[in-house]
């Protein structure tokens, strides 16, 4: 399966942005380990800090990817253009969040990108990736 990953603003601050909510591992070194628990796969990853960029990208994975796993991060409580594009999309996506957002600050705890998606893993830190990737196999 050919399945890509996409994070959203902030996310490539991860390992150093809010260690105690989102853990002290960079993006980077967990996509090492996850390409190598899923060798069988091809797992490829994009992170942007801009919204059109995400959506754009969306799009171009509809014709190259079987699958698609996504932390929106902020833009999941703001973004219908993104939600849209997902409903547009032909592949399923599967969003993920590494903090529990029904346990955090009122505005973070609607995802209009969720709606659109296949399914949503929250709270699971960055093992969420790994488990949205397991649901897809």
């Amino acid at each position: 399966m050919k399945i890509l990953i996409i994070n959203g603003p902030n996310l490539n601050l991860l390992g150093t942005r809010e260690p105690d909510i989102y853990g002290s591992t960079s993006f980077e070194a967990f996509l090492d380990e996850l390409k190598k628990r899923f060798a069988n796969h091809q797992i490829d990853f994009y992170q942007s800090n801009h919204e059109g960029c995400l959506i754009d990208k969306l799009q171009k994975a509809d014709n190259q990817y079987d699958a698609v796993v996504m932390n929106p991060a902020a833009y999941a409580h703001t973004s219908i253009a993104l939600a849209d594009c997902i409903r547009a999309i032909h592949i399923p996506v599967i969003e993920v969040h590494i903090s529990n957002i029904s346990q955090r600050e009122p505005y973070r705890r609607h995802s209009y990108t969720a709606e659109a998606c296949k399914k949503c893993i929250s709270g699971k830190g960055l093992e969420g990736y790994a488990l949205a990737i397991q649901s897809l196999l």
